[in-house]
């Protein structure tokens, strides 16, 4: 059974260079995801919808790949959206106020009913505190401008700035929310190498 690896398929959303700057269109996926509030850096909450998130992730590919479809695929890389009601006030410096999304892009043949079955078969198997806060949603952000950061977190600012100064350069203004995609496992990679595409959606200016 052939493996599909969707990070492959979609190498233009995918497969960036450290530092580099380009403009893309992100079509409409499928999402498992899960919306709070807070900084991300001492919230319980957000530890727990990560896990749940996860956890319905990983049972659903093996039901796939062992049910009828009989598809083998790899569970793609967490990815975060944070913003603020208004965001010309977000800030990096202003965490605590900031609310987020975080979710998991499933493949295009998972449907509701593959979805509802994962869940029930994760609840029976697991007390999972966020669990019932997870959302099967398609979402498109569009045209964006995204680069590929490598380092700790806490040091994306100096990325971003550029990002934003790409966008201005190039005739074109922020639009919607700041999105990130964690290539690796935060919970097991160290901070220096942690590799992360930031993500801007963007319209004409």
């Amino acid at each position: 059974m052939e493996k599909i690896d969707f990070k492959k398929k979609y190498p233009a959303l995918y497969n960036l260079k450290n530092n580099t700057m380009s403009i893309v269109e992100v079509p409409e996926f499928s999402y498992l995801m899960v919306d709070g509030t807070g900084d991300p850096n001492n919230s319980t909450e957000f530890q727990q919808a990560i896990e749940a998130l996860f956890s319905l992730s990983y049972t659903i590919k093996f039901m796939v790949k062992n049910g009828p479809l009989g598809i083998d695929y790899g569970v793609m890389p967490l990815e975060g959206q944070w913003y603020m009601d208004n965001m010309k006030e977000f800030s990096m410096e202003r965490k605590s106020d900031w609310k987020w999304t975080i979710m998991i892009m499933q493949p295009d043949f998972i449907t509701k009913e593959i979805v509802s079955e994962g869940l029930k078969l994760v609840k029976s198997r697991k007390n999972l505190p966020s669990i019932d806060a997870v959302l099967f949603k398609k979402q498109s952000d569009g045209l964006c401008a995204h680069t590929l950061y490598t380092g700790p977190y806490s040091e994306e600012t100096e990325t971003i700035i550029k990002l934003h100064q790409y966008i201005t350069h190039n005739g074109y203004k922020l639009t919607g929310k700041h999105r990130e995609i964690y290539l690796n496992d935060m919970r097991r990679t160290a901070p220096a190498k942690l590799k992360t595409i930031i993500r801007q959606p963007i319209t004409k200016a």
